[in-house]
């Protein structure tokens, strides 16, 4: 297959993939999505299984489950049967099944302890880099006042520190995520970073230095100057596909220097609020 055919064929598979991430909480007949990529139905199974690496069945349950997981553990006051209903299940019993085959205990359990570690292994299925044209803005970034609780470690227990920075934002009130920016800053590459020494921090705006306290969460400072901006839209999950051209397509030919200071994202929305195909963050490249 050429290039342009070979192409023509992933753009037709991305369309399947966002209208999945888009309507999850609806049916999704094999029908329909063939419908979406112009495929026949008689081989879309076979071709969505040799694309991705796993069926197309079992791929919307993970990604259905995806989402019921990040409701379970960051919006703990939702009841289980109204995250299984909008997460596309018919009922609280086939949500509670499907829940335990996958991940090896109950929804409520994983409400209670999530193992975020194990939990990333049922998403190591292959999901081919989409060749993305990023749209580059030079902007000026106000040097800003955060909350941040650092994460150390491997990226797949990330969501560990996002619960400790979630619990710290509730119970001080000092960075309310409705009032306020939420910040990442993406200090190493968790593709080319081992994982013990993978760093990233989660942040929030604040007016004030933070005081102590039991979620280790400390003040720092996200620098201005000159960025170059990039709006990444859909799931965290693929946000690499914006930032990869930014420094391989942009950056070479653009005359610009990077100043020393760490890639960082704005969440203009947020998990568990916003269905991940609805998710939009702006990725900042400081300049000098």
């Amino acid at each position: 297959m050429d290039d342009t055919r070979a192409q023509a064929y992933a753009a037709r598979f991305d369309k399947v993939l966002d209208h999945i991430e888009a309507h999850l909480g609806e049916a999704l007949s094999v029908e329909r999505l063939s419908q979406v990529a112009n495929f026949s139905r008689f081989h879309f199974h076979r071709q969505f299984a040799d694309y991705i690496g796993i069926g197309v069945a079992r791929y919307i349950l993970l990604l259905r489950l995806r989402q019921a997981s990040h409701q379970l553990v960051f919006n703990r006051e939702r009841r289980v049967i109204d995250i299984a209903l909008e997460a596309g299940f018919e009922n609280p019993e086939s949500f509670s099944r499907a829940f335990r085959n996958t991940f090896g205990c109950s929804p409520s359990g994983f409400r209670r302890n999530p193992d975020w570690e194990d939990w990333h292994t049922r998403y190591r299925f292959r999901l081919p880099e989409r060749k993305l044209t990023v749209q580059v803005e030079i902007v000026e970034f106000e040097t800003t006042l955060v909350a941040a609780r650092e994460h150390r470690g491997p990226v797949e227990k990330i969501n560990e520190s996002v619960a400790h920075f979630i619990a710290w934002r509730k119970t001080t009130g000092l960075s309310p995520k409705d009032g306020v920016r939420t910040f990442g800053i993406a200090y190493d590459n968790p593709d080319t970073t081992e994982p013990a020494l993978f760093r990233f921090d989660i942040c929030g705006e604040v007016g004030a230095e933070v005081p102590p306290n039991p979620q280790g969460v400390v003040t720092k400072r996200l620098a201005g100057g000159r960025c170059a901006r990039v709006r990444h839209l859909g799931s965290h999950q693929r946000i690499g596909e914006s930032i990869y051209p930014l420094y391989r397509d942009w950056l070479p030919h653009s005359g610009e220097e990077l100043r020393d200071f760490p890639l960082f994202f704005h969440y203009i929305n947020l998990l568990p609020d916003t269905p991940e195909g609805e998710l939009v963050t702006d990725i900042y490249l400081p300049l000098k």
